[in-house]
């Protein structure tokens, strides 16, 4: 069986073909065909296909496939695409597609429309079923980058007493309506959290044991107002199915799912590898993004890496002279300063994600200088044997000396890349300012420099210049 790649004009077509069908349906009033195109735009992930249709075309097939179908394929859009799209509809087919999302992410959407236009969000709540608003209310205060903006609150709560049998038996009324039942959340008459009872636990335990003796009191719980990358880490290093999120008082509020701990991962993932190229991360898909927008992202760091490149031209102009005496040196300044900038970029990356998943702290600040120092020194001693052997082949009356003067640079450079790499996310860390932002671009424009002064000034010592 043949594979065929299509490119990326090929794509294009194919989405064209695809979204002209489905007007064809729409005006066809074929709901069949719109229900099957439907399908198609999920398989082939063309999705946003659904913004190019006008707000009359929308409603149709709304009335085509219905909330849920066309609530399923929101949910699967960014919030901000979808926000745009239920922003062209009536208020009352809004509310019944919010009605068949989740309410986490019903609230996500919503919170992108209030942003722009509360009197919308209003009207749309208002259309809802008075259950369904009062969640999204419930939802709305807090940030979206938050435990408690990420949480949904359908979930499975009892009290103590209730016997095991009992719990089964509501659990089988409860199942369609709520997002996750892998655990039963034991709270008391104030809805404070007291403990959790895993579902399998509960389906194997003795049908007349009251639930508060089979609850686990070892909870792990995350407050609303918490970043949700604390969430992730927690969900992540425990392996949790889902994670109870309380207010300050230990009242349970909600529950972060895996699957949402999983978007979580992925997009904070991508938002760091933008920032460690010296990018401030898209807020749109990147299809979305328009060139002006891309421009915005990258020019400010761009800038400021142009500048700092002036530091080091201007070292180089330093020793000019010296350059003159002995031209071979200029031939090694590109491998030194490359492994130099190497060498930083792999333990700032490494520090990093190391931070980032709560690996490392402030305080191990001392160990974590000492461990890449040795790092960086073993690092240096390979490379610097390695150079010192390529450096005695160029042929020159001063080739012994020069190729002392590269070997003990490359030994003295990974070394001090290692240790400044070590450093400087910790620093920033500290500082409030985040460093995947930061470090990588300012490591490689002062590992650049630095470099060079050390490579001249062993050179000048070493070699009598």
């Amino acid at each position: 069986m043949s594979t065929v790649i299509e490119t990326p004009n090929d794509t294009d077509r194919v989405e064209t073909d695809l979204l002209s069908a489905i007007r064809t349906a729409i005006d066809a009033r074929d709901v069949e065909a719109a229900q099957r195109l439907a399908g198609r735009m999920l398989d082939d992930d063309a999705l946003e296909l659904l913004e190019d249709l006008s707000g009359r075309e929308l409603s149709r097939l709304f009335a085509f496939l219905g909330e849920d179908v066309l609530g399923a394929l929101l949910a699967r859009l960014d919030h901000r695409d979808a926000a745009r799209i239920l922003t062209r509809m009536s208020a009352t087919q809004a509310a019944d597609l919010l009605e068949a999302i989740g309410p986490d992410d019903a609230t996500d959407i919503v919170q992108v429309i209030n942003a722009s236009d509360p009197q919308s969000v209003e009207n749309i709540l208002i259309a809802m079923e008075p259950e369904e608003a009062a969640e999204i209310r419930e939802l709305l205060p807090y940030g979206e980058d938050t435990a408690g903006g990420l949480m949904t609150p359908e979930f499975v709560a009892a009290f103590p007493e209730l016997h095991a049998d009992e719990t089964v038996t509501a659990l089988r009324k409860l199942a369609g309506e709520v997002e996750n039942v892998q655990y039963v959340y034991v709270i008391d008459r104030e809805e404070k959290l007291l403990g959790v009872l895993p579902l399998y636990r509960l389906v194997l335990s003795a049908p007349d044991t009251p639930i508060g003796e089979l609850m686990s009191e070892d909870i792990w719980s995350v407050r609303a107002d918490e970043d949700q990358e604390v969430a992730a880490r927690i969900v992540t290093e425990r392996s949790l199915l889902a994670l109870p999120v309380v207010d300050d008082n230990g009242k349970l509020l909600g529950i972060i799912t895996r699957d949402d701990i999983d978007e979580i991962i992925e997009d904070e993932a991508t938002e760091d590898m933008e920032r460690l190229g010296g990018s401030n991360p898209l807020a749109v898909p990147y299809l979305r993004a328009s060139p002006l927008l891309l421009f915005r992202k990258r020019i400010v760091w761009l800038l400021v890496l142009f500048f700092a490149q002036f530091f080091t031209v201007s070292i180089q102009e330093n020793y000019e002279a010296m350059m003159a005496q002995v031209t071979l040196l200029a031939v090694f300044i590109p491998i030194l300063i490359g492994t130099g900038g190497n060498v930083g970029s792999q333990t700032v990356s490494t520090l990093i994600r190391a931070l980032a998943v709560g690996e490392v702290q402030g305080r191990h600040i001392l160990r974590i200088i000492g461990k890449e120092m040795l790092t960086g020194l073993l690092l240096g001693v390979v490379m610097g044997v390695l150079m010192f052997g390529r450096a005695m082949f160029v042929g020159d009356d001063s080739t012994t000396q020069l190729a002392v003067v590269v070997g003990l640079t490359i030994l003295i450079l990974t070394t001090w890349a290692a240790t400044v790499g070590a450093i400087l996310p910790i620093v920033l860390s500290k500082m409030k300012m985040d460093p995947a932002v930061v470090s990588a671009p300012f490591i490689s424009s002062l590992v650049d420099g630095t470099g060079l002064i050390i490579y001249f000034s062993l050179a000048g010592y070493l070699m009598n210049l």
